[in-house]
């Protein structure tokens, strides 16, 4: 059982698969890939494939390197199909980035469907146990009045503005390595000295650090263009500081 998803702009080739194996009533699920924009139907085509006999899910999110807030709605899915079928479902194994998404929106990393299934509401995600909804319980205030749901908030706005900067800088990267090595060739720096010199370019020249990158990129081709006047200041400038003094 495998289900995929189309590649997406962070990682260019990577895609999200799920694979899995059904023993008995217990299903494991392994995604791999990126939790991004497509990947809650991605789940939700996985789930449907699923036996009715199965009454409990295990998911391994070790493979899953990458996620935004697209990332949520795949919990959010998750969550409601156990939710509907009175399921156990657990998703354990966060590591790195996707790990600090879960934190920054106050979810439980280690597992952050840990209690699903019960009564109890699930933090942060909005979704409550089978029994919530039982006649005489008293709903929960709604959310946009209450001090958690401004909490909630502010967290989401830091973690979608995290994941825009780590978006950025994968797109940033490779221009930037192409500079590094531009100048350790031309100016027989290492690559640690390259790196400060791009950015003491940039700060230098008011110029964000993948732009200055560009231009070096573009001014080392046979017929690519010089930098302008004031990065090409700054850029000497910069050379000459890392540049060792006679004797």
């Amino acid at each position: 059982m495998t289900s995929a998803a189309s590649p997406h702009l962070t990682g260019g080739l990577n895609t999200l698969v799920i694979c899995g194996r059904v023993d008995a009533d217990r299903a494991e699920l392994t995604p791999r890939g990126e939790l991004v924009h497509g990947c809650a139907d991605i789940l939700a085509r996985t789930l449907s494939d699923l036996p009715p006999t199965v009454t409990r899910i295990d998911l391994d999110m070790g493979g899953v390197h990458f996620m935004d807030t697209a990332g949520l709605q795949f919990l959010d899915v998750l969550g409601d199909y156990a939710r509907q079928r009175s399921l156990t479902v657990t998703a354990t194994n966060w590591n790195g980035q996707p790990r600090r998404i879960l934190e920054l929106a106050g979810l439980d990393a280690t597992d952050p469907l840990s209690g699903l299934g019960t009564t109890d509401p699930l933090p942060g995600l909005g979704i409550t146990g089978p029994d919530s909804t039982a006649p005489g319980t008293v709903p929960p205030p709604a959310p946009a009045s209450s001090a958690v749901a401004m909490e909630r908030a502010e967290r989401l706005h830091i973690l979608q503005e995290e994941v825009e900067q780590l978006r950025q800088a994968i797109v940033s990267r490779p221009v930037i390595d192409q500079a590094r090595g531009i100048l350790m060739a031309t100016h027989g720096c290492t690559s640690d000295e390259a790196w400060h010199i791009l950015r003491e370019t940039s700060q230098l020249s008011n110029t964000k650090l993948r732009e200055v990158a560009a231009v070096v990129t573009a001014s080392a081709e046979s017929d690519g263009p010089a930098p302008p006047p004031e990065l090409r200041t700054a850029l000497q400038r910069a050379l000459a500081r890392r540049r060792p003094h006679p004797g």
